[in-house]
Formats: structure tokens, sequence, C-alpha cells
């Protein structure tokens, strides 16, 4: 008989929803409904975990500004959800591919392919740490919706091994002893579907996720006011976006606004400092430089 596997009966993840309707009996307005009120909790259980979040944002934010990245890990939708919030930093923030990354049990694969039984390898994490070099400038979260996937568990210990700050985010238990320097729980409740947390603990990862990395971002000097100025217009949306903040910040019209994005090479920064300052690209450049690249270190509110 095979070893039978850990009763996960007591995790909070797994409970049965209070009050669960009887999903198949219901007509298909009924069942949405009755996802959609459960998905209305979520904004509030997240904020409660807000101070969490933010220990664990100021945690990122000054080893990123040694160079440090952030790196996700998980197994299943829980690294899927890693994976996705990584590559949304490069087009959005002007990111270099290294400097957010999401790791996930069954590598590249595993993001359209289930590969779920590897999540139950402690160790599956080790040799992507290695390959990346995982030191003590860098910062890793775990991500485990119940929070007793080994694969992120034992990410967490190997990346403490390797002298990195360590975070574990769950919608589930708090595993214990726990090793993470900083614990993000968020209390969701029973799924609709029981156990399957792709629906509320998903939800709630990608809600923190986007939290979590565009809070660093902007600790970076990558937003502006409440504006995406750290973007390069690479294609015909970006480029729309990009004039539309120029333009914004410099009272310029919209052809005027393309032809110095043209002259800026596309970045939204230069553009304006240029504009602002009366400046070179090369120039700007430099001034930005020397302001660690916040565009309100460079500009006076009332120059705007």
């Amino acid at each position: 008989m095979n070893k039978l596997p850990p009763d996960r009966g007591e995790t909070p993840t797994e409970a049965v929803l209070s009050g669960a309707p009887m999903l198949d009996a219901l007509g298909i307005e009924e069942r949405l409904a009755v996802m959609n009120r459960e998905d209305a909790g979520i904004a509030a259980a997240v904020g409660v975990a807000i101070p969490a979040i933010a220990a664990f944002v100021r945690a990122v934010s000054a080893r990123s500004a040694d160079g440090g990245r952030l790196i996700y890990a998980g197994a299943g939708t829980s690294g899927r959800l890693g994976v996705l919030d990584a590559s949304e930093c490069p087009p959005t923030f002007m990111t270099e591919q290294h400097e957010v990354v999401g790791v996930i049990a069954g590598g590249d694969r595993a993001l359209r392919t289930s590969s779920e039984g590897l999540e139950d390898d402690p160790a599956g994490a080790e040799a992507e740490f290695e390959r990346l070099g995982v030191d003590a400038n860098d910062a890793v979260l775990a991500i485990t919706a119940g929070g007793t996937t080994p694969y992120a568990l034992g990410a967490i210990e190997h990346a403490h091994q390797r002298g990195a700050y360590t975070g574990l985010l769950t919608c589930g238990a708090v595993p214990a002893p726990c090793s993470a320097d900083q614990v993000v729980r968020v209390v969701c409740g029973g799924e609709v579907v029981t156990g399957s947390t792709r629906m509320k603990a998903g939800t709630a990862t990608k809600m923190i996720l986007n939290m979590i990395s565009t809070a660093v971002m902007i600790e970076r000097g990558k937003v502006y006011k409440n504006l995406m100025v750290d973007v390069r217009a690479s294609n015909d949306k970006l480029r729309d976006r990009a004039a539309r903040v120029v333009s914004q910040l410099t009272g310029l019209g919209r052809t005027d606004a393309f032809a110095l994005l043209e002259r800026a090479g596309g970045e939204v920064k230069p553009a304006v400092v240029m504009h602002a300052r009366g400046v070179s690209r090369e120039e700007a450049d430099g001034l930005l430089a020397r302001a660690g690249g916040r565009l309100h270190n460079v500009l006076a509110e009332s120059s705007l």
C-alpha cells in the first residue's frame, strides 16, 4: 500500500464554505452570483494584511536599491501567478528581465501543462536558486495558497541558506515552526468549489503580488504622481500611453509629444526632463541619474 499523504483537512483553504449552496442544483446566474458574493470580501481580507505586506515591500526595496532581486517561488497556480507578475514588470516599469523573477515547480513547461506532482519536492527550487545565484542581496517570496506546499516551504529554507531575505505568502495555515523573515497571511475562507485555490486564494494572491511589485517600483521612482513614467514606447499601445503622459506633464499637444518622445528614444522620463529643463537627451539622462531616477527630484512641482 502506498504511503498515505498528509491530512490537510484542517487547512483553511480546504474548508467547506459556510452555508455552501448546492452549486450543481443552481442556475448559471445563481452560481455566478455566489462566486461574486464570495469574491466581494477578498479586498477586505487583503487589507488586514497590509502591515505585513508593507514590511516585505520595505525589505525588498532596500535590497533592490543595491541591485538585489525580487524572486517569487511557488507551484501550480501560486507559481504561475508569481511568473505572471514577474513577466509584467519589464513592459510596465522598464525593468530588466532579471530584476523580478518567477520560479515555478516544473519550470516554464508548468505554465501550460499541469505538473502539480512536483510541488511535493521540498528540494525542487534548489537547482534554480543555484543557477540564479541567489544571495544576501535578494528577497525571495514563497507562495503557497494552503501554506503546506513542500516546494514553496523548501524554497524558504534554501533561500535562507543562501543568505536571502525570505517571505511567505499564504491564504492557509502558517507552518510551525516558520523560518520566513516575513509572513503575509490572508484569511479568505473556504472556496466556492472546496479546495479550488485558483479562485478566492488565487485572486487574493494576484492582488498582493500586484501590490508588492508596484509599491517596490514606486519606491524606485518608476511612477511619478500616479503616472507610468518609466516606460519605453515599444508598441502602438505604449506609444499612445507614453505620448499622453508626456502631454499631461508638459502641456504639449499630441503631435509635439510624439516628436519629443522620438528625440528621447521613446522614453517618457527623459522626454519630460528635456522639455522642462531645455536640455539634450544626454543631459536629461545625467540629471535623472544624479536624482536616482526619480522624476520628482529633478522637477519642481511648480514647473509643471
